[in-house]
Parts: structure tokens; C-alpha cells; sequence
């Protein structure tokens, strides 16, 4: 028999930029990122580079008219809701692109991309100076410091100079401007967005890795993608950055150079709840089976489970009221959930920081005797001391588990399967064990069970 289709409509987004050989950045980048937003992609290739991830190594600027003849078949027959410029490459393309989209009803992204992450130049002098007539068909522009300075003269070095070019860009006709702060020293980025009536500093943790090749074709997609949903420009740029932070957080090791930022990541994230609640579910089976009520601490124990993508709290899976003891033995609450721990996740999602590949945590009780059967596991066993937390990260709400994990980390030679917490005055003693995969996890919290009970651990 016949099946009738079940047609989708989602927006079109238009990218206009070269091509990259190895995938990471460019039109491959741009239609991924449109792709996990759930926008459709269509594509104008304005240049060819043979490029990977060392280098560009040859770049051909396709013919105006071969360019234009792609803008007029996309735009001919799409519905395009929102378009992302990124390589131009020359100056006769700049112009003919800023003509093309001047008519669109439709708001024009432009990331002026001119040199690539290793350096090699991606735009020549007139193409720098032909910029100014896309930049006042710009809803926004999104330059780093380099390329700030190159389009306004001023290098963005703090917030202030940032918004200094900013401003610059918006007196060259541009709607408004987020200048990046990947390429500004400091331990945090801050992507400075600011528009005629307001300024707003988007702030992530910096991620120490050279895998950030694609990195401003994949955020300046993530906003026109978002823009073709009809999302306003704020709430674009805070999905696009958030989304930016995890796909540098991992990385894709590809090729011989330093890699591509993951495109994908959120996607993944996604995919992987399923798999993850069902491996916290097996191990609170286990963990019932067996009856752990001698690991129980007071405040109830909990399992917690990250996606391998996880960045919150949301992302990871837990026993929602925890296992707590009953006459019989332990029981969980209720059932798992996401976002149903606060305390072990945070604790997880913490010591992450330090090793990503960890993925589940379970909270026990602890003592002389628990101290001891800890002995019997094979790892270092690593502890932090609540009276030697700083005033200041006390009075943050939350943020003690940050602390901690980060504490009994730096002290660690390696990644310790367990973190001991000694308590304070009205704080119970509780120790954390850790593990990269359910099986562990599962495997050294019994050991530690029978090791309190005079049996052989393993």
C-alpha cells in the first residue's frame, strides 16, 4: 500500500559563504547548525577553499555571476525568513550580496569573516572597505576583536572598548552589533550585544581548547536560525551563545589539527536523556536488590546520571525525593526524572569541569567504618573541608558543591572515584562516588556495601 506523506514546514534559512573542505566552518558548518535548529538551510557558495583543520591551503572566488545566479534560484522559490552572510572573499561579492539582500524582507545576520582561526586571510583589503554597504542592510553583525578592529578601528579589549566598536559599527548603518569576546583575554568570554536602546553582556566560562574552528559561522547560523523562527534578537543571541558554549565545550577531535567545534552537541544532548534515566533507573534496581541501607545518609541518598553533553542541572537524571530507608530495606520515592537532583547534580556536573567523561555520582553516607571500606576501592580518594571554604562562595547559593568538587579535584593526582565531605555543624559527613559509566558506578558502591560488612570487595 501506499503511505501519504506527513509534509513539514520549517523555516528557511539562507547562508551565503565559501566552503570548507573540512566541514568545520563555513556553508558544512552553517547548514548543521540551521539543521539542529530546525531551520531548513539553503545555501549560495560564494567561494571554494581546500582547506582542513592545520590550514587553508588554496581558495578560488567563484564568478559574481555564478553567485548571483544561486541567490536568484534560493530566493526565486523559498520563503527565506532570515539570512547569515559569512566568506566573501572580494570585494565585487560584498556589494552584490548587500544589493541582493537589500530588497529581502527577511533580517541579515553578517559575520565578517576575514581571517580563518589559523590565520590564513579570508578577505582582501577592498573587500574590507566594500563592507560598510552590507553593514546598513546588517540586523546584526557579529565580529570578533580582530575584526572589529579591522571594520571601526577600535580593538575591543574589556567591556567598554567592545561597546566603543560597537557603536562604530552601528553608526555604519548596522541595526546592532555583537562583538565576541573569544579573542579578549580573560578567564570568562563576554560577547557584548548592543542595539540603539540597550547594551547586554553574554558571559560563559572560557574552555580551554584550540578546537574552535567554525566557531563564528556556527553562532552567526545559530541566530539567523533562530531569527527565522521568529524569535526576537535578545532571546537569539542568548539561545546562540548558550548553544556556541557547548559546542566548544566538545569538541570534535577530527583530523590532525586542533579540530571542529561539535555542531551537533545540543542535538545529542537531546538523544541521549533516554538511554541515561534508564541506566539510573538499573542502578536503583540494583541498588534496592541489594538493600544499600548501610550507605544511606539521613538527608536520603540519590543516583544522578549526565547526559554526555550535560551543562545543567536540567540535563541530568535522578531519583525524584531520593531513596530513603524503609523497614524492609531502601525504596526510591518516586521515580527518575530530569532536573530531580540539585545537590549530587550540581556536585556532578561540577567535577565535570575537570573530567567530562564523567557521567554518574551517587551520594552515601559517611564514617569511621564507611572510610575504611573506601579502602578497598581501587582509585585515590580525594576530600575537601567545609571550614575552609571562603566566606564569599558560602554567601552564593548553590555554590559549595562548585567549590568542593574543584577543591578535592586540584588536590587529586588523578580523578578520584570518591570525594570525601566531612561535614560541618549541621552539614551531615556524605562521600560521593563517581564513575564514568553505570556499571562502575554500580560496581564500587556494592564493593564499598560489602566491604562494610566484612566481605570480600572488588
Amino acid at each position: 500500500m501506499t503511505r501519504e506523506p506527513g509534509p513539514v514546514e520549517p523555516p528557511v534559512a539562507l547562508t551565503i559563504a565559501g566552503s570548507d573542505s573540512g566541514g568545520g566552518a563555513g556553508i558544512q558548518a552553517d547548514l548543521k547548525t540551521m539543521e539542529a535548529h530546525g531551520a531548513f538551510g539553503t545555501s549560495v557558495i560564494t567561494s571554494v577553499t581546500s582547506q582542513n583543520t592545520r590550514g587553508v591551503e588554496r581558495a578560488f572566488t567563484l564568478p559574481v555571476e555564478e553567485i548571483e545566479a544561486q541567490c536568484s534560484a534560493v530566493l526565486s522559490d523559498f520563503d527565506v525568513r532570515a539570512v547569515k552572510t559569512g566568506m566573501l572573499a572580494e570585494a565585487p561579492v560584498v556589494r552584490s550580496v548587500a544589493e541582493r539582500v537589500e530588497s529581502l524582507d527577511a533580517p541579515v545576520v553578517v559575520d565578517p569573516v576575514m581571517v580563518a582561526a589559523s590565520g590564513d586571510r579570508l578577505l582582501d583589503s577592498a573587500g574590507e572597505e566594500a563592507y560598510e554597504s552590507l553593514l546598513e542592510r546588517a540586523a546584526l553583525v557579529t565580529p570578533n576583536a580582530d575584526e572589529a578592529e579591522v571594520l571601526t578601528g577600535v580593538l575591543p579589549e574589556d567591556d567598554d572598548s567592545a561597546r566603543e566598536a560597537a557603536d562604530a559599527l552601528l553608526d555604519l548603518g548596522a541595526d546592532a552589533a555583537l562583538v565576541k569576546g573569544g579573542h579578549v583575554p580573560g578567564a570568562t568570554v563576554r560577547d557584548v550585544l548592543v542595539t540603539d536602546e540597550d547594551i547586554e553582556i553574554f558571559e560563559h566560562d572560557r574552555v580551554e581548547t584550540d578546537a574552535t574552528h567554525g566557531s563564528g559561522c556556527t553562532l552567526a547560523s545559530a541566530i539567523a536560525a533562530r531569527l527565522a523562527h521568529g524569535d526576537d534578537l535578545r532571546d537569539a543571541v542568548a539561545a546562540a551563545t548558550g548553544f556556541m558554549e557547548r559546542a566548544v565545550r566538545y569538541p570534535l577531535d577530527v583530523g590532525e589539527g586542533p579540530g571542529s567545534v561539535h555542531h551537533l552537541a545540543a542535538l545529542r544532548e537531546r538523544a541521549d536523556r533516554h538511554p541515561t534515566a534508564e541506566a539510573v533507573e538499573g542502578i536503583v534496581r540494583s541498588f534496592v536488590e541489594r538493600d544499600v541501607s548501610d550507605l544511606v545518609p539521613e538527608v536520603g541518598m540519590n543516583v544522578v546520571g549526565a547526559t554526555r553533553y550535560a551543562e545543567r542541572v536540567g540535563e541530568t537524571a535522578a531519583v525524584e525525593g531520593r531513596i530513603t530507608r524503609t523497614m524492609s530495606g531502601v525504596n526510591p520515592n518516586r521515580g527518575v526524572r530530569f532536573g530531580a537532583s540539585s545537590h549530587v547534580a550540581r556536585f556532578l556536573l561540577a567535577a565535570r569541569e575537570f573530567d567530562p567523561d564523567l557521567r554518574f555520582a551517587v551520594n552515601c553516607r559517611f564514617d569511621d567504618d564507611v572510610e575504611r571500606a573506601l579502602s578497598t576501592l581501587n582509585g585515590e580518594i580525594a576530600e575537601f573541608d567545609r571550614g575552609a571554604e571562603p566566606e564569599g562562595v558560602k554567601a552564593r547559593e548553590g555554590s559549595t558543591m562548585q567549590w568542593g568538587a574543584r577543591t578535592a579535584f586540584e588536590s587529586a593526582g588523578e580523578t578520584p572515584v570518591a570525594i570525601i565531605d566531612r561535614g560541618e555543624v549541621g552539614k551531615e559527613a556524605i562521600v560521593k562516588l563517581l564513575a564514568e559509566d553505570d556499571e562502575t558506578l554500580q560496581r564500587r558502591t556494592l564493593a564499598v556495601l560489602s566491604a562494610l560488612g566484612g566481605q570480600d570487595g572488588s
